[in-house]
């Protein structure tokens, strides 16, 4: 895999906070897409990110916590959506580009197992982010791409 060492800006998002099972995730990104077409914020100018705090192969489902985000330019006002603010801190990060499907994105775990020991890197204190390039009904599976990040010192 062809790692690259980017300095990543802090970034201004618009969070859902999921909290539990893994398998209820796409009931969170609905709320998100729902919030996002209501508010306007389009894919083409606002990216989607996902942050990932725990494995889902090695936590109990109800303990899992993940935030999905899309990014703004301002604060958000308090909504009935549950969206709430919040910044990936901007760093050195490893980065991956996958492609194709988003299920178990295996990049993840090459910098996490494979590179990152090998690396001589060190973790900062976020946790590893994705960065869903292209999203929307429209896209296929195959032509999903996807940047993993592992923020780094």
């Amino acid at each position: 895999m062809n790692v690259e060492i980017i300095d990543f800006p802090d970034t201004l998002v618009a969070a859902i906070e999921h909290r539990g099972s893994p398998d209820r995730e796409h009931e969170s990104v609905r709320r998100l897409i729902a919030w996002r077409i209501a508010y306007g914020y389009l894919p083409e100018r606002h990216r989607t990110f996902g942050v990932h705090y725990d494995d889902p192969l090695t936590i109990a489902p109800d303990l899992y916590r993940a935030d999905f985000c899309i990014s703004v330019t301002q604060e958000v006002a308090p909504n009935s959506y549950g969206i709430v603010n919040k910044v990936i801190p901007g760093g050195r990060c490893a980065m991956v580009r996958h492609f194709g499907s988003r299920e178990n994105i295996g990049a993840a775990r090459y910098l996490c197992e494979t590179w990152l020991p090998e690396s001589g890197e060190s973790l900062r204190t976020f946790p590893l982010f994705f960065h869903y390039v292209n999203v929307g009904a429209k896209v296929l599976e195959s032509e999903m791409v996807t940047d993993v990040y592992l923020p780094i010192y």
